[in-house]
């Protein structure tokens, strides 16, 4: 039957619309053509530049034994450790086989049939990362963590994936499985300094690798995600949900029986930490041994096993950092509360996890360990710590004298409940007492820093560079130049009593107005009180601090002359100002520097210098370096000839090599003079506070600068010579109640306390050539006899004959031209 009209249209629409799925599917097909031509020339663009740049992983097969470089206290105390823990390795028969179905059910089930990238990995990683927009988690394989470990960063970036997947595919080609999985648990960190999987079972359990159960592989498996994270030292409770789940995961692989794992999930943790423990903390001390011995030895200072001998004495290092610590809390509390640290969002976990795991990432600073309110009541408080442990502080720990910050110079009244000041999800501060009861505290804002050196020969014997090296590696010890404000005034009395002014001398605290030509403006210095008290000895000068007596001795003896006895004491004169500000402590010096002035003081007139590391052995016990300081021998600047039997005289052979002789930058008449008038400061003046250790032998000096901003004391005895500062790292105010003795010589005291303990007074040998007169107070001359006020009073016998104007400041003197200064 022929077609019609109708079947003939039809057909051709039949034939249009097959034409059409053609085209469509044809479109689609060419589409995803191009698409995936374009991938792969992507990938091959990217295979062919970045595969020149990637390190060889043959590298992976160099395993080395590392010994950590150690340092120690002079009385052999492990004061610090730096490198890597030793590494064990063991071979991959060695690694037991239910450790390793640990690992596997934990971070790669497929292991062993991949090629280094586990497509479902992948996927599940491309997943996140379309519902992100970034990279969640790396969907790695142990290939590609070991790869990502050592040869890349862990930043989540597509170029780092990329470069992940190219040398796991390397990694893999190139080593068995089996040499994968040795090389992993050999190298991977497992937290806590541990380097491998023997080295963490020592760490965690102060066992062999062999000797662990199930449960305990587990957890050292479950440090391999977040070494911080789950941690069983640090965050129990997250580490055994860990443990629980891989263990959990082994079951459910089939790796180990109804029996075990029962057993397995049922078992206490029983980790605790069994590597170096430090035997005193001394951070600033261990860095500053650890980069001279970088210096001396480079990069193998830290795997060659170097043990470092410092003069460090560890229980004087102990009393200096407790009371650093002290002070700064003293004057927090005198300052006010300056409320929570940070405030946490509400949790919604009655567990408070989320809480728990912020508190783990917020350090704990000078004793002071953070903590989350979780109650607030009337007079007490509740707070939730970084390890899970709940507190409950009475009214009377801490809570009671709590009140706040207003400025440096004001705080307000004390709260009447905890409630006014704190509320659920503040984050705080709690320490510990005397009695080890939790007290609430704030982390101090003050600084400080200590030093103190034996006199003798600089070597250092302790030494704090601040709050805290957790907080800050800034060491204000040796890097924190402040001025040191009348701390400093010593140094020009010195230069003046080597210029013919003795303890005598009148001179007059008045007012001075220098004009300063070139800016018109004129100079008008004060005294701490802003009160003069017009004429008075060189010695009530000093221990009564005043400033104006110090600028007028500057004037007088001239600037060159002042200089030129700095540079005796080791300072450089071109970093010094050219102006009388100079007598008032105006140019920054570090608390090292001014104890090692001070040393001169103390040893009767000799120039020593500061050192830290006195030997270094190598991990055979034989002395790479050996210190050789120069030391004060006051013996052999006497007797230099002795006796044969026939009377005549040879040669005494020297007691100490000449070339490791302190030399004398001080006359020994003139350094005794100083030191009187030093032991008369705390005695008598500024540094008052001191004479409640009971000592007769303690010298040295306050110093305070403008605002105030910096707190000094700089003091000694024959023993021991110690300096502090204590001010704000960005020089903020102290508070105008804030003295060098109120923040800083309380923290000397302290520690001379503990430091001198036991140590019996010890006055000074008056040297030949001093003299005792009697003179009047009021005029610094000889007193008339039966003069009721008389005082004594020490001089050099040259100046004897002329006790009656030695020291006076003449007019002429006081006139000299100001140009010259």
């Amino acid at each position: 039957m022929p077609a019609t009209c109708d079947d003939r249209a039809n057909s051709l629409i039949h034939i249009e619309k097959m034409f059409s799925k053609k085209s469509f599917f044809g479109i689609i097909f060419w589409l995803l053509l191009a698409g995936l031509s374009v991938t792969l020339v992507t990938f091959a663009g990217l295979y062919l530049y970045l595969s020149p740049k990637l390190p060889s992983v043959d590298s992976l097969r160099e395993v080395k034994l590392q010994t950590p470089l150690r340092v120690y206290s002079s009385d052999g105390k492990l004061i610090g450790e730096f490198g890597e823990q030793r590494r064990t390795p063991l071979t991959y028969n060695q690694i037991p086989p239910l450790y390793i179905k640990a690992l596997l059910s934990a971070e790669d089930a497929e292991f062993f049939e991949h090629h280094g990238v586990s497509l479902k990995g992948m996927l599940r990683a491309a997943s996140q990362i379309l519902k992100s927009g970034a990279i969640q988690s790396g969907g790695s394989t142990i290939t590609q963590q070991l790869a990502r470990d050592f040869f890349l960063t862990r930043k989540q970036i597509f170029s780092r994936k990329f470069n992940e997947i190219l040398l796991s595919l390397e990694i893999e080609r190139k080593f068995t499985k089996e040499e994968i999985l040795e090389l992993f648990n050999n190298k991977m960190f497992f937290g806590n300094r541990a380097y491998g999987l023997q080295a963490a079972a020592q760490i965690y359990y102060g066992k062999d690798v062999h000797q662990l159960s199930v449960a305990q592989y587990a957890m050292i498996v479950g440090v391999l995600k977040a070494p911080s994270a789950y941690n069983p030292l640090a965050n129990l409770k997250r580490a055994m949900i860990r443990r629980d789940w891989i263990i959990g995961r082994m079951y459910e692989l089939k790796h180990i029986d109804q029996a075990t794992y029962e057993a397995a999930i049922n078992e206490p943790n029983t980790a605790s930490y069994h590597g170096t423990t430090l035997d005193v903390q001394a951070p600033y001390i261990s860095e500053m041994a650890r980069q001279e011995v970088l210096d001396r030895f480079g990069d193998k200072a830290y795997t060659e096993g170097y043990k470092v001998y410092t003069s460090v004495d560890s229980a004087m290092q102990a009393t200096a950092q407790a009371a650093v610590l002290k002070g700064l809390l003293d004057y927090d509390l005198r300052h006010g509360y300056r409320g929570p640290e940070l405030r946490l969002k509400p949790s919604e976990d009655a567990e408070l996890i989320d809480w728990q795991d912020q508190l783990q990432s917020i350090p704990t600073l000078g004793g002071q360990e953070p903590a989350a309110v979780v109650d607030a009541q009337e007079k007490s408080l509740r707070v939730l710590m970084s390890n899970g442990d709940y507190i409950d502080l009475g009214w009377e720990q801490g809570l009671s004298n709590v009140r706040p910050y207003f400025t440096e110079d004001s705080r307000g009244a004390a709260y009447k409940t905890v409630a006014e000041f704190l509320k659920p999800g503040d984050v705080v501060r709690l320490t510990k007492d005397n009695d080890d009861q939790w007290r609430f505290s704030q982390v101090p804002a003050l600084q400080a820093a200590l030093v103190s050196l034996d006199p003798m020969d600089g070597a250092i014997r302790s030494l704090v560079g601040g709050l805290d090296f957790n907080q800050s590696h800034y060491n204000r010890a040796i890097q924190g130049a402040r001025q040191p404000g009348s701390s400093f005034k010593p140094l020009i009395y010195t230069a003046a009593l080597e210029n013919g002014f003795t303890p005598a001398s009148i001179i007059n605290d008045a007012p001075i107005v220098i004009e300063n030509t070139s800016t018109g403006v004129a100079w008008r210095p004060e005294n701490d009180d802003g009160k003069f008290v017009g004429p008075m000895r060189m010695r009530q000068a000093l221990y009564r601090s005043r400033n104006l007596v110090s600028i007028r001795l500057l004037r007088s003896i001239g600037m060159q002359t002042a200089l030129d006895s700095l540079v005796r004491f080791g300072f450089n004169p071109k970093e010094f100002p050219r102006d009388l500000t100079l007598a008032l402590g105006s140019h920054a010096l570090t608390p090292m520097q001014m104890a090692t002035a001070y040393a001169s003081f103390a040893n009767g007139g000799f120039k020593v210098d500061s050192y830290l590391v006195t030997r270094i052995e190598d991990d055979k016990g034989r002395i790479v370096y050996e210190a050789r300081p120069k030391r004060v021998c006051k013996e052999c600047e006497f007797n230099q000839l002795s006796y044969a039997d026939d009377g005549s005289s040879i040669p005494a052979t020297p007691s100490m090599d000449n070339n490791l002789r302190a030399p004398r930058i001080i006359d020994a008449r003139i350094a005794y003079l100083i030191d009187s008038m030093l032991r008369d400061v705390v005695d008598k003046g500024t540094g008052r506070l001191a004479k409640q250790l009971g000592r007769n032998d303690l010298a040295g000096k306050t110093g305070t600068t403008n605002g105030p901003r910096d707190s000094w004391f700089s003091g000694y005895n024959p023993n021991i010579v110690a300096s502090v500062w204590a001010g704000f790292d960005q020089n903020t105010l102290l508070g105008r109640k804030e003295f060098g003795t109120s923040a800083a010589l309380p923290i000397w005291v302290d520690f001379m306390r503990t430091a001198l303990e036991g140590v019996p007074d010890q006055l000074p040998r008056q040297p030949e050539g001093i003299v005792t007169v009697r003179i009047n107070p009021d005029t610094g001359k000889p007193a008339m006899p039966g003069d009721p006020d008389a005082i004594f009073e020490v001089f050099l016998g040259e100046d004897t004959g002329r006790t009656s104007a030695a020291g006076t400041e003449t007019s002429e003197q006081a006139t000299l031209p100001e140009e010259l200064f």
